[in-house]
């Protein structure tokens, strides 16, 4: 087992052994378990998934939507510092699709650089978000 410690602006959103964390990286996702060689990385926008225990289906996972940190991943410890971290009780799909919406036509109004990277990173948030409200509408529909 390993220490999975979510840190927000706002406090610590998990705390907990868990088996397994699933996280997006500028190389990718990356999977971690216990004995991970020692990492200090980039979170990119997107979904974290948490496996509490080996037995665990995909589907029962724990997901976070986040826009991005940092990760320190030491051999039975992680510790990612974000700055928000989104679960799916607190996300609609409705408003994630709106907010999309509104990202891409930032996106598409953008007259400098520094608008279309700001808006490119709300579209990651966002695409992450209704991920996590998509994966909370297919559990409700398997149940």
């Amino acid at each position: 087992m390993i220490t999975l410690e979510l840190v927000t602006l706002k406090g610590v959103k998990f705390a907990k052994e868990v088996h397994e964390v699933l996280l997006p990286t500028p190389q990718g996702q990356i999977a971690v378990f216990d004995n991970h060689s020692s990492l200090v990385s980039l979170v990119e926008e997107g979904v974290i998934s948490i496996r509490s225990n080996p037995n665990q289906a995909d589907k029962d996972m724990e997901v976070f939507a986040t826009n991005g940190g940092v990760v320190e991943i030491t051999k039975n410890r992680v510790r990612m510092l974000v700055d928000e971290a989104t679960g799916s009780s607190e996300i609609s799909h409705k408003e994630a699709e709106e907010a999309l919406a509104r990202a891409k036509e930032m996106a598409a109004s953008a007259d400098d650089q520094v608008s279309l990277d700001k808006a490119t990173s709300l579209i990651k948030t966002q695409q992450a978000n209704l991920r996590i409200a998509e994966i909370k509408n297919l559990r409700r529909k398997q149940r």
